[in-house]
């Protein structure tokens, strides 16, 4: 079931933390890199997020979510996990549908991921998300940038 996490509870903003650490930790091993934000995060910080948290629960248990701050004429998605326990079953992919066809439907969205991450590279092209550049965060680790435009099919 996908929905809106209630990320200013604290045992709510616990259980996304329980998923996003260890799905970062292993973005971290695929980049090379681990001083990734998330990576230090804590229940507070996630509480007093101005992100929109959407969590993909699986009897009852959060599987995975996405979250993204709309700016208006766009939306940037801040991060996209799923817990390692349940990779491969096309979580991701729903969380990304799920939020194109909300409230990204007619906004430009934007993302970033590790330039080595390939799995989120081909996840976010599979959704016809273009090239916007790269970002350098130290001389061996990049970013890749994403977007996709407002008007679309």
């Amino acid at each position: 079931m996908i929905g809106i996490e209630q990320h200013q509870n604290r045992e709510v903003a616990k259980q996304l933390l329980a998923v996003q650490l260890p799905a970062y930790r292993i973005e971290a091993d695929l980049i090379g890199f681990w001083d990734i934000p998330p990576l230090r995060d804590t229940a507070e910080t996630i509480m007093d997020s101005s992100e929109i948290f959407i969590g993909y629960r699986i009897d009852g248990v959060l599987a995975g979510f996405i979250s993204y701050e709309d700016e208006g004429d766009a939306l940037d998605i801040c991060r996209m996990v799923v817990h390692p326990d349940y990779f491969r079953r096309g979580i991701a992919k729903s969380l990304l549908a799920y939020v194109l066809e909300g409230e990204g439907k007619h906004k430009r969205v934007k993302v970033s991921t590790g330039a080595k991450n390939e799995p989120a590279i081909a996840l976010y092209r599979s959704f016809g998300f273009f090239d916007a550049g790269a970002m350098e965060i130290t001389p061996e680790v990049k970013l890749a940038l994403f977007e996709l435009p407002a008007i679309r099919q």
